[in-house]
């Protein structure tokens, strides 16, 4: 126990004269009592301003001793004695159960391709590398998630085994389908079989024209032949023919509405850094249907504001003067490069944290299994959305067993058709596979954690360092109190674990944030930033955004990101509560007369929903939702239960569009609970965005009015935001506003705040001085310096598991990945 004295806490608990009595005079000398009184303050007044002026001086000393006369901040008789500080390698650990969730390895998923390969499998299907559209090929393969009940018994019993299965997502060009295939069960032996994976979707196949994913190499070819005749148009207008390192083409998405055909608008944007907001008024419409790039054409082109609906027409036009002349302006402004003048002091490093105690987590690198405070849980990473966490505990019981990100979309609104045809489904475009190594130092901390993310899509690749995994101190208590008293005057510090991953799709990044607490409470947020998809600015655009610069804006639009939480409260059969504040007037004889007999108050209104139901947050945050075990009870008698407390957020704002006919229902409302089943594991798939007519996972065909009293339950959470950008936005989008979370709480899950547990607080008591007990104290060492910022990239390999090299085409194609139908 250390003691502390506080004069400033002292001068308000004694007597306001008590230490100055002894300036009195002699009594037979004393001046009247309002004299004396002005002369005792004097005298005071006089002590202080000495007191602060020597104050001042021995501050002013001591600040440019240890800033400027020496090169350690410790005194000297410490300097022999401070070591450096430990290692903040995570401690090691022994994950409970090998992760049954865990991704195929590079070895693994090359057997899987090879035997799939083999002509006994009657798949006819060629090599990834050398195939075209009209070929069977395999797009990517996976491990498949194992059904839940025998994980939890595979989890609860050491003697349980359990089996693995892998999915193989297959192109047959050849048959115009999509086929989602089956595999297994794992290790590869004479009882695996494959079959069509097709009770998870809502359509019985899936056709070519969804696929987002093209031959990019023909594709481009194809643009540049496509927009020949045009070359000398364009070399007049803008400086430049299509695939000349001056002009490159962007395209749109939906690119179908039931799979029948695939078109897109095709907007013409100067190539150069920050090409995402150079946009050129130059639009054409394409037809991409089938296989075969021989037979796609250019429907119409669309040039400030006026249709043509031939290339000779558009020659017509430039011919005779009509189209528009326009030059690029400099890259500077949209690049990253640093700009404007230095602040003062900003040639200084920022603070940055220090662990001076080591790590307080534990890793199972090898398992992707974690430890923290009473926190556990597992990893996995997928190529669709990237990383799931899944059987997480707190203090020994399981809370959730899958958290999981579904789906991200962005809906535009605009006067040209490249804005106001687009809705992004992101998911169709890999998010896993987007993935990329992160920046430390600025991405984390720079003493974070670092796990690789592998994705097995056209071939295999390793993103090195990922995922972050860092505790962080968010600077506020996580509780604390004032008051004199016997150990009421304290503080808690609000330690958390973060575990991070980025995603760049295209223009936008998305930083995926899972944030654990001590009192053992979820935060799931969803941070954005990267670039606009810019627009042409003129004066009619002014209802869908604002310039950013000189002929250039950013295009209002929606972010929605769907995650699925399967809860398991005390037990796998839960309820949903809804809870409502209501406003009640109520007669009481005990009113004190002047107030009247009325009574108008707020109470609280609970309603267990009975069945399966989508749901929208309650006006002016009167109200929440809890998930519930009505079977299992605290100390006190209350269900113990998971309450989900909503920040900023939203969900879709234009329902009536056919874009998003079928294809994004989630995104209609805020939340949904649905009963758990196997057969609904995710509330998208890769190919809705093309097929908002036909999708083939069909949300609302979860909801079918069964019963949600104690069952295993699913709820479905959106976050997102309404993003009107501004000059701001440009280069990037900021994530101070750019973000949006939820947090999932205890609501009488336990019986008093299970964070006062934590030995990293602070009690104050006073009995004539201050007491401080603090039960942990951080050592004194010296940190050890952070590296350099370096950056590794990707380790890939091709079908058959051999290295490819950096100066591919496949490599620097994972390097660029083309995403969002870019050329």
């Amino acid at each position: 126990m250390a003691e502390a004295r506080e004069p400033l806490l002292q001068s308000f608990d004694k007597e306001p004269l008590g230490d100055h009595e002894s300036l009195s005079p002699p009594p037979y000398h004393s001046p009247p009592r309002r004299k004396r009184f002005a002369d005792q303050y004097f005298l005071a007044l006089l002590e202080g301003v000495a007191f602060v002026a020597l104050g001042a001086s021995v501050a002013a000393v001591c600040v440019w001793y240890f800033c400027y006369g020496t090169t350690s901040p410790a005194l000297p008789d410490q300097t022999s004695t401070l070591t450096s500080c430990p290692c903040t390698d995570a401690l090691p650990i022994k994950a409970p159960r090998p992760n049954p969730w865990k991704n195929l390895n590079v070895e693994e998923a090359t057997a899987l391709r090879s035997w799939l390969m083999e002509p006994e499998r009657g798949l006819n299907l060629t090599w990834y590398s050398g195939a075209q559209d009209s070929d069977n090929y395999i797009h990517f393969v996976e491990t498949y998630k194992p059904p839940k009940n025998v994980t939890l018994a595979y989890l609860q019993d050491p003697s349980v085994e359990i089996p693995r299965y892998a999915r193989a997502v297959v192109d047959r060009g050849a048959d115009d389908v999509i086929v989602d295939y089956l595999i297994g069960p794992l290790p590869l032996s004479k009882d695996t079989t494959v079959r069509p994976l097709t009770e998870i979707y809502h359509q019985p196949s899936i056709p070519l024209n969804a696929r987002s994913t093209f031959n990019w190499t023909n594709l481009g070819r194809y643009m540049a032949f496509a927009l020949e005749p045009l070359n000398e148009v364009t070399l007049d207008l803008y400086g430049g023919v299509v695939g000349d390192k001056v002009l490159a083409v962007a395209g749109t998405g939906p690119m179908s509405y039931d799979g029948t055909w695939r078109r897109s608008w095709l907007q013409l944007r100067w190539d150069k850094p920050g090409g995402w907001l150079h946009p050129i008024d130059f639009y054409v419409y394409t037809d991409f249907t089938g296989t075969d790039p021989t037979k796609y054409k250019v429907l119409r082109i669309l040039h400030d504001g006026k249709t043509y609906n031939t290339m000779d027409e558009v020659k017509a036009a430039w011919r005779n003067g009509t189209l528009k002349r326009a030059s690029p302006e400099p890259s500077d402004w949209s690049s990253r490069a640093i700009k404007g003048k230095r602040r003062d002091l900003d040639d200084r490093a920022g603070p940055r944290r220090v662990m001076f105690d080591g790590p307080r987590y534990r890793l199972d690198r090898e398992e992707q299994y974690i430890t923290w405070m009473g926190w556990a849980l597992y990893l996995s990473f997928e190529r669709d959305m990237g990383l799931h966490l899944w059987d997480i505990n707190f203090r020994g019981e399981r809370i959730i067993y899958e958290l999981s990100p579904q789906e991200a979309m962005a809906q535009y609104s605009g006067i040209d058709p490249h804005q106001a045809s687009t809705v992004w489904l992101d998911r169709a475009f890999g998010m896993g596979s987007n993935v990329r190594e992160l920046i430390l130092g600025y991405d984390c901390p720079a003493d974070a954690i670092l796990l690789n993310a592998t994705v097995h899509e056209s071939g295999s690749s390793t993103r090195r360092n990922a995922i972050c995994i860092f505790e962080s101190d968010k600077h506020i208590p996580l509780s604390r109190h004032t008051e004199r008293g016997k150990n009421v005057m304290g503080a808690v510090r609000g330690h958390e674990l973060v575990v991070r991953t980025i995603s760049t799709v295209g223009n936008y990044d998305y930083i995926f944030d899972y944030t654990f607490q001590l009192d053992g409470s979820i935060e799931i947020r969803l941070s954005a930033s990267g670039y606009l998809q810019g627009a042409v600015w003129t004066e009619n655009s002014a209802e869908y955004g604002h310039a950013i610069h000189r002929d250039n804006m950013g295009s209002l639009h929606d972010h929605v990101i769907n995650y699925k939480v399967d809860f398991d409260i005390a037990g796998i059969k839960n309820s949903l509560m809804q809870v409502k504040l209501e406003v009640e007037e109520r007669e009481v004889d005990w009113l004190d007369p002047d107030w009247g007999s009325t009574l108008i108050q707020q109470k609280i209104s609970r309603n267990l929903l009975s069945e399966e139901s989508l749901l929208s947050w309650p006006v002016n945050g009167e109200g929440t939702y809890v998930v519930t075990n009505e079977e299992a009870k605290n100390a006190w008698g209350n269900s113990r239960g998971y309450v989900i407390h909503p920040g900023p957020l939203c969900r879709l704002t234009n329902l009536r569009s056919k874009r998003t006919e079928n294809n994004v229902n989630w995104a209609k409302q805020h939340l949904a609970v649905s009963v758990r089943k196997e057969e609904e594991p995710s509330s998208s798939s890769p190919w809705n965005i093309n097929l908002p007519g036909r999708a083939p996972v069909d949300f609302y065909k979860f909801f079918n009015n069964e019963s949600i009293s104690q069952e295993d339950l699913v709820v479905w959470l959106n976050l997102g935001t309404h993003h009107i950008p501004r000059a701001e936005d440009s280069p990037n989008t900021l994530t101070n506003m750019a973000t949006s979370y939820v947090l999932l709480s205890p609501w009488n899950f336990n019986d008093y705040d299970v964070a006062m547990e934590s030995r990293n607080s602070v009690l104050l008591n006073n009995d004539g001085d201050w007491v401080v007990e603090e039960a942990v104290k951080a050592p004194r060492c010296i940190p050890g310096l952070p590296g350099p910022v370096r950056y590794h990239g990707i380790d890939g390999w091709d079908e058959r598991g051999e290295p490819l090299p950096k100066d591919s085409n496949e490599y620097q194609q994972w390097i660029d990945q083309p995403s969002r139908i870019t050329v």
